[in-house]
């Protein structure tokens, strides 16, 4: 039986597995515990490291068994667990994007306000020619993840005669991108909101990101001139961003403890995709 802990930030679901669990299997696990409608499932798993020293570490792998450098949202359920169950109101988190510091703001049982420094962005245009589609012109974004973020003014946020879905899944893991990218479809609302859809890397089309939010937020700062404290919503909700120039991006969002449980990973084995 293997101990997890499920959390959400904004319906972007995760799992948080104690790295001694893993028994160097993260890929497998991930896919197996990640797995909807035949076991737990989440958008990925946190493998928490505790380490000797006292500091933590985070290995994020997603649905489909790849390992990501790191996930803001799920920086920030592993920060509000650690919070729910062992009172740290500040953490370190160390990831393979960088360190992240988390601070909770406010909390109420199961449910927290978190505030995580992501960074210094780095944004600069970038066309990718996608077969069938022509040029498509964005903004590489790197929050220490990699992101291709694409302006539009559609309701629906459509491009190029695309579904942002189906744009989304071609651009992810287009040649230009060879780590493959997340893809990000943004509207802006007004000098002070955006509005954005993600195709995750890794997994698909999900409800919320916390770097997709910092990164979809930095290239709107830069590109269109909005301001650097930005409302960024999702199909799961809303997040704030605060980049003051020269500083790290801070993003603010909730996040909550859905269950605590364990699950046995032999009956699950037939279901791997």
């Amino acid at each position: 039986m293997i101990p997890f802990v499920k959390a959400h930030a904004c319906g972007n679901d995760f799992l948080i597995v104690e790295e001694s669990a893993a028994n160097g299997s993260h890929a497998d696990l991930a896919r197996l515990l990640c797995a909807r409608n035949f076991s737990v499932g989440a958008d990925g798993v946190e493998f928490l490291d505790r380490r000797s020293d006292g500091s933590y570490f985070l290995r994020l792998f997603n649905a489909d068994g790849s390992e990501a450098e790191l996930s803001g949202n799920g920086t920030r359920c592993v920060a509000a667990w650690l919070a729910y169950d062992e009172g740290l109101r500040e953490t370190t988190l160390g990831t393979l994007g960088g360190t992240k510091v988390c601070r909770v703001i406010e909390c109420d049982g199961e449910h927290f306000l978190i505030q995580t420094s992501m960074g210094v962005p780095t944004v600069r245009e970038q066309t990718v020619h996608v077969e069938g589609v022509g040029d498509v012109v964005g903004a590489n974004v790197d929050v220490g993840n990699p992101h291709f973020v694409i302006f539009t003014d559609d309701a629906h946020f459509a491009s190029h005669g695309l579904t942002w879905e189906d744009l989304g899944a071609r651009i992810c893991t287009h040649k230009d991108f060879p780590r493959g990218t997340n893809v990000e479809f943004v509207r802006v609302l007004s000098p002070e909101s955006i509005a954005f859809r993600i195709y995750e890397r890794g997994v698909g089309p999900t409800q919320s990101s916390g770097t997709g939010t910092s990164a979809s937020s930095a290239a709107s700062i830069v590109l269109r001139g909005c301001q650097r404290a930005l409302e960024a919503s999702s199909l799961g909700g809303s997040q704030t961003v605060v980049w003051n120039e020269g500083e790290q991006l801070m993003l603010t969002g909730p996040a909550e403890i859905v269950c605590v449980g364990q699950v046995s990973v032999q009956s699950l084995e037939g279901f791997a995709s």
